[in-house]
């Protein structure tokens, strides 16, 4: 049995392997389902969508992302559209992975997918999807997933961090006194100007 890095690292490589315009081992363009592969990469109008996955605990997420027209929302089965896209991601990944690995994935879908639709216009808008699947194999210990993340931070970098010269001058620091008129670093992301009749910056 595959261990979990093992299985991470596959479905790790399946997605480089699945950029816009990818090829297989015999020169032609890799076919994941998605709209984007549809019609002509010049001639046509393409629609625009892609997929990404992430990891949580013992499952696996799927994110898709499409920008659509307006009224393909409207259309009926659409929810189903979408998850059914998804449902052929899965598929694809599983399929790329015993091309990878040599092994099967088995991914089962866990609860519903989740969806949401935001507009750029009055014609187009853009959706986004995703749907969790268990990972065949992975344990399902979720332990640390939820709890708030810690502060790692050195000692001596953070006493570096905390230092504050102030007004003190640096030992090495050749610089001469600034001239009347002359834009002066007060610290915090200030500039002052002396106050000076000829000088043209006003003094803060």
């Amino acid at each position: 049995m595959a261990t979990t890095m093992e299985i991470v690292q596959g479905i790790s490589q399946v997605m480089a392997n699945s950029y816009d315009g990818a090829l297989d081992e015999n020169g032609e363009p890799v076919k994941v389902g998605l709209k984007r592969e549809e019609g002509h990469p010049i001639l046509d109008s393409r629609v625009m969508d892609g997929f990404k996955v992430s990891y949580h605990g013992n499952k696996l997420c799927i994110h898709y992302h499409a920008e659509i027209k307006l009224k393909d929302v409207y259309a009926k089965g659409f929810e189903s559209d979408i998850e059914q896209m998804i449902q052929d991601i899965a598929s694809f990944i599983k399929k790329e992975y015993r091309k990878v690995t040599g092994s099967s994935l088995t991914l089962t879908k866990d609860g519903e997918m989740d969806a949401i639709v935001q507009n750029t216009s009055r014609v187009r808008t853009f959706v986004q999807a995703k749907c969790f699947y268990a990972i065949g194999g992975l344990d399902d210990s979720t332990e640390g997933i939820n709890d708030p993340s810690e502060d790692r931070l050195e000692d001596n970098f953070r006493k570096f961090l905390e230092q504050d010269a102030g007004d003190k001058k640096a030992k090495n620091d050749k610089r001469k006194a600034p001239k009347p008129g002359q834009p002066v670093y007060a610290g915090k992301g200030k500039v002052h100007a002396r106050k000076d009749v000829n000088s043209t910056y006003k003094a803060e």
